[in-house]
Parts: structure tokens; sequence; C-alpha cells
């Protein structure tokens, strides 16, 4: 059974090519484009790690992950934020919620592929 991975983002620039290098890495991939979407298809879709953005319409990225992070029924989820936020504080505050990973935007598409198979590799 291949694994799962949302991808939350609100720029088609970063979802298109995300998407389409999960796939030809066999991954099953859905996308959402807000935090309340995010949050849906969480209990819906059941991801196994979720690539998301910070700056969201609506619901924040932050706050996206804190409500994953309390719900014990979602503590396997892997998180890795893709962020255009870089500063050091931002990414302490990212990491502080429990992220697993926090990658700064503009990155390396490859770079993310090979985080994402690190991730999920340490889950089995």
């Amino acid at each position: 059974m291949s694994k799962k991975i949302l991808i939350v983002d609100d720029e088609p620039n970063i979802i298109v090519p995300l998407e389409f290098l999960m796939e030809q890495n066999n991954y099953e991939v859905k996308v959402a484009e807000n935090g309340e979407q995010a949050l849906d298809f969480i209990s819906t879709f059941g991801p196994d790690l979720i690539l998301l953005d910070i700056m969201l319409p609506g619901i924040d990225g932050y706050e996206v992950c804190q409500k994953i992070r309390k719900n014990p029924k979602f503590k396997h989820i892997k998180i890795v934020f893709l962020s255009a936020m870089a500063r050091t504080i931002d990414i302490a505050k990212g990491m502080g919620l429990a992220a697993d990973d926090y990658i700064t935007k503009p990155f390396s598409n490859s770079y993310v592929v090979e985080r994402v198979g690190e991730l999920l590799k340490e889950e089995k």
C-alpha cells in the first residue's frame, strides 16, 4: 500500500510540481488549498505525511499543525513545513510545534522528495 501525502498550499506554482513529483514516487496525493480543507482531509484521507505551508487563507499552517498534534489519533502523521518564512524565529516556532522538518522556499524539489522519503522510511 502506498503512503499518502497531503499537500497544503495555496500557490499553484508550488502545488503542481510537488503533486507531480510525489505521484512519480508512488505516493497517493491529495491537495488542500487552505487550513480548513486540510483539517477535513486529515480525517477523511488519513495522510502519512503533510507538506504544510504556513501562510494560508483562514487557519494558518501553525494552527493546523497545533490541531494535528493535539489529537492523539494523528500523532503518527509526519509534518513538514514548506514556507517562505525563513527567519530563525519562524523556523523555531514551527519546530517548537513538533513539526518533523522545516524547509524554506524557494526549495529544491529533489530535496523535498528526499526528505519525504527519509521521514516515511523511519515510520516502518
